[in-house]
C-alpha cells in the first residue's frame, strides 16, 4: 500500500509550532496546559514523576515499562526476538514454538541487552558552549564539543557503577541535557509467544490496520542474581480504553528529521536513502535466497529478514514523502517563514547569520563523501557481529591508549561499559550468516567505491568478496567470548599480536575507515552541526518553548486519544478482536494462527479487543512503549504505526497518522487462556 502523498502534504506539520498532539515531549517540558485544554486531564508533575520511574529503555533499541514489583518489564516480541534466537538451538526453537518461564529458575539471560531507567535530566548547554565557542575549523568544534560531553558523563557517572550517563544534543544543538539512567545489565526473559503469533499477517500486514498481532513479551530485571523490587510500577488495566479515550506514550522515539533544513532533506530524497533501499532490496533477496536453502537456514534467517523487510518499508516511505512536490514546497515555505523573522531583527539577523546557506553549501561536501563514509565507516559494523568484534576489539585498543579529550566519543569512559557487555556476553553466532553478511559487505564496496580505490584494494587484496568472508569467517575465533575477553583485556599489545584473520582485517581496514570519518567530520558533520545550533536559535527567537525538540532516543511522552480514521471515504475503526483474527486466519503464511491458537479458540472471548489505534505522535524506538491511560495504567503495548504514519520522521499528521499498540486486555486473556500463565496474570493484576 502506498503512502497517500496528497494528504500528507496537505497536513503535516512543517511550522516551528507544535498543533495538538503533535509532538515527542521531553519530561522536563510536556504541555500539560494543553492536555488540560484538549481533554480535560491533568498530568502534573507528580503523575509524570511515577510514569518516568517505569518507564524502560532496552539499548537493543526499543522501550518497555516496568508492570509489577517483581521488575516484570512488557515490551515488545520483536524487540526480543533476537535474545529468543540467542537462546534456541536447532533441536528447540523458541522463535517459532515461544518462550515461557514456569519459574525463576528458567527465566533466561539475554545476551548484551542492558535497560536504563531515567533518573534525571540536567542542563548543560552553557558548559558544551563554553567548551566549543572558540572552536574552529568545523572539526575542531567536533573535537571540542566531543571532549567537553565525555567528560561531562564521566564526571556525573564515573564513581556510580549503577548508572549510565549521556549528553544528549536537542534541537540539533541548541540545548544539550545530561540524562542520567539506573542501568540493570542483567535482563532475563520471561515469556514471548509464537514468531507467528506476534507478527501474524506478516510483511502485508506490516505498518496496516486492521492489525492482529500478540506483539508482547515479558523480561524482568535482575540484579547480584535476584530480581529487583519495583514499587514504581505502573498498574495493569486487564480491560481496554474506550474510542476517544485520552492515552500517552511513554518511550524512546528513536530519531527524527523534523528540524532538518531543507537543502539536508533533498539529500536524503536525492542521495542518502537511494542508496539504502537498494542495498537493503539486495540484502533481503539474499536472506530469502537463504533462508529457501534448508530448514536450519530458515531458522536463523527468520529475525534478520524480518529487520530488513521492516526497513525497507520504513525508508520507502520517507522516500515517496520526499518526492511529494506539495510535502517539500510546505518545507521550503516554512523556513523561508523563520528566514523572514530573523531578517526582521537586525540584531538576531547578526548573531545568527546564514546557517541555511552554510548548510546547503556542506551539501556539496556531503555528495562527495557519502559513499566512503557509509562503506567503509558505518557499513562494516551494520549486520556482521564479527565484524562488529573486531572493529570495538581494535578500536577500543587504540582509543583507550589516549588521553580522554583525544578519543572518538564512544570510547570515552562513561560508555566503555555497556560497549564492555555488549562485547563480551556470549550469544551465539551464525557462521553462514557471517559470510553473508560480510560478502554482502564488501561487494557493495568494491561496486559503490569501484576496484581501483585504495579503500578497496586494502580491503581485498587480490581476493573476490565472497572468498575473503569466507576466509575471514572460517578462521576466525571471534565468536567464542573468552577469546574476545582475552584481547579486550589485553590491549593493544594483544590486538597487534593476534594471528585472528578478523582482527588482522579490521587492522588493515581502519586506517581507511578513520579517514572517511575524518573528513566527514571535518567537512560535513562538523558544519553541519556548528550552523544547525544557530537554526535552533532562531527556532527559539521566533516560537519560543513551543518547539519540541527532534527525537533522539531518549524518554519521550505523546498524548492523543483512541481513534480510527478515515481516508478516501473509508473509515478504520480503531479497534480489533479475537474474532476478526480468528476471520482473518486462511491456514497459510502469513495468515496461518499457531496450534495453541486454534485449540484455544471456543474457550476465548471473541469480543476481546486485541489491536488498538490512536493520534499519538511515534516513531521508530517508541516499540514496546507503554500506552497509559489518564490513570497513569498501562492499557497497550506500542508495536507499530500506520501506513501512513511512515512520513512521521519528516511531521506528523493528526488526521491520518496513527500508533498500534496490542492491548492489556488481549494479553491478560492470551496468557491466562492460551497459554496457562495463570501465575503471570496473577503478578500482573495483583491478585
Amino acid at each position: 500500500m502506498r503512502i497517500p502523498a496528497v494528504a500528507l502534504s496537505l497536513s503535516l506539520a512543517v511550522s516551528g509550532a507544535a498543533r495538538a498532539e503533535e509532538g515527542m515531549w521531553t519530561f522536563d517540558h510536556f504541555p500539560g496546559a494543553a492536555v488540560k485544554a484538549a481533554y480535560g486531564v491533568t498530568i502534573d508533575r507528580a503523575w509524570l514523576d511515577r510514569v518516568q520511574k517505569a518507564s524502560v529503555r532496552l539499548t537493543s533499541g526499543c522501550s518497555a515499562s516496568v508492570v509489577s514489583p517483581q521488575g516484570l518489564v512488557l515490551t515488545n516480541h520483536h524487540c526480543v526476538v533476537e535474545c529468543v534466537q540467542d537462546i534456541s538451538t536447532p533441536q528447540v526453537d523458541y522463535v517459532k514454538d515461544g518462550f515461557t518461564a514456569s519459574s525463576r529458575r528458567e527465566e533466561r539471560k539475554c545476551p548484551g541487552v542492558q535497560a536504563e531507567i531515567l533518573e534525571s535530566i540536567t542542563d548543560v548547554t552553557a558548559k558544551v558552549k563554553a567548551a566549543t565557542v572558540a572552536a574552529t575549523p568545523a572539526g575542531a568544534f567536533t573535537r571540542a564539543r566531543d571532549a567537553a560531553t565525555g567528560a561531562i558523563e564521566v564526571a556525573a557517572c564515573a564513581k556510580s557503577p549503577q548508572h549510565r550517563c549521556q549528553v544528549v544534543s536537542l534541537y540539533r544543538g541548541g540545548q544539550y541535557k545530561l540524562y542520567r539512567y539506573r542501568k540493570y545489565s542483567d535482563v532475563r526473559l520471561v515469556f514471548a509467544p509464537e514468531f507467528q503469533t506476534a507478527f501474524f499477517g506478516g510483511d502485508p500486514d506490516n505498518f496496516n490496520f486492521p492489525r492482529y498481532n500478540l506483539d508482547s513479551a515479558f523480561i524482568r530485571l535482575y540484579e547480584n542474581d535476584t530480581a529487583i523490587a519495583s514499587p514504581d510500577h505502573l498498574r495493569w488495566s486487564a480491560a481496554a480504553p474506550a474510542a476517544g479515550a485520552p492515552v500517552f506514550v511513554a518511550g524512546n522515539p528513536g530519531g527524527t528529521d523534523r528540524l532538518l533544513t531543507v537543502a539536508q532533506l533533498e539529500t536524503q530524497r536525492d542521495l542518502v536513502l537511494p542508496v539504502g533501499q537498494l542495498q537493503r532490496a539486495e540484502l533481503r533477496g539474499r536472506l530469502i535466497r537463504f533462508s529457501q536453502e534448508s530448514a536450519e537456514h530458515k531458522r536463523i534467517a527468520t529475525d534478520p529478514l524480518f529487520g530488513v523487510e521492516n526497513s525497507f518499508k520504513v525508508f520507502y516511505g520517507r522516500q515517496f514523502v520526499l518526492n511529494d512536490s506539495a510535502f517539500m514546497q510546505s518545507k521550503r515555505d516554512a523556513e523561508a517563514d523563520l528566514r523572514a523573522k530573523v531578517a526582521a531583527d537586525p540584531k538576531l539577523a547578526a548573531r545568527i547569520g546564514d546557517p541555511w546557506g552554510e548548510i546547503a553549501e556542506a551539501q556539496k561536501a556531503y555528495g562527495d563523501l557519502y559513499l566512503p563514509y557509509r562503506q567503509l565507516e558505518s557499513a562494516p559494523v551494520t549486520y556482521s557481529d564479527l565484524m562488529r568484534y573486531a572493529r570495538v576489539l581494535v578500536r577500543a585498543a587504540q582509543e583507550r591508549a589516549k588521553p580522554a579529550a583525544e578519543r572518538l566519543p564512544e570510547y570515552n569512559e562513561a560508555a566503555l561499559p555497556l560497549m564492555q557487555k555488549t562485547l563480551l556476553d556470549a550469544a551465539p553466532l551464525d557462521p553462514e550468516l557471517e559470510e553473508l553478511y560480510l560478502a554482502f559487505w564488501l561487494s557493495k564496496t568494491r561496486e559503490y567505491l569501484t576496484t581501483d580505490d585504495p579503500a578497496v584494494k586494502a580491503l581485498l587484496g587480490a581476493e573476490s568478496p565472497e572468498a575473503l568472508a569466507g576466509r575471514l569467517v572460517s578462521g576466525s575465533r571471534l565468536g567464542d567470548a573468552a577469546v574476545r575477553k582475552a584481547l579486550w583485556e589485553g590491549g593493544l599489545p594483544a590486538i597487534q599480536n593476534s594471528a585472528d584473520p578478523m582482527i588482522r582485517f579490521a587492522l588493515a581496514a581502519d586506517p581507511g575507515a578513520r579517514s572517511a570519518r575524518s573528513q566527514w567530520e571535518a567537512r560535513v558533520s562538523g558544519v553541519i552541526d556548528r550552523s544547525a545550533e544557530r537554526v535552533a536559535e532562531a527556532q527559539f527567537a521566533a516560537y519560543g518553548d513551543s518547539v519540541y525538540p527532534d527525537a533522539t532516543f531518549t524518554l519521550r511522552l505523546s498524548y492523543g486519544k483512541v481513534a480510527g480514521w478515515t481516508h478516501r471515504g473509508r473509515t478504520v475503526e480503531p479497534f480489533t478482536t479475537f474474532a476478526g483474527l480468528y476471520e482473518r486466519a486462511t491456514g497459510s503464511e502469513p495468515y496461518q494462527l499457531a496450534p495453541r491458537w486454534l485449540a484455544a479458540k471456543d474457550r476465548l472471548d471473541p469480543a476481546t479487543v486485541f489491536n488498538i489505534a490512536t493520534t499519538n505522535d511515534i516513531i521508530g524506538g517508541n516499540s514496546g512503549s507503554p500506552l497509559i491511560d489518564a490513570r497513569g495504567r498501562v492499557v497497550g503495548a506500542v508495536f507499530d504505526g500506520n501506513i501512513h504514519s511512515l512520513g512521521g520522521d519528516y511531521g506528523y499528521d493528526g488526521a491520518l497518522n496513527r500508533t498500534i499498540a496490542v492491548s492489556t486486555a488481549s494479553i491478560t486473556e492470551a496468557l491466562r487462556t492460551v497459554y496457562g500463565q495463570a501465575a503471570l496474570v496473577a503478578e500482573l493484576t495483583g491478585d
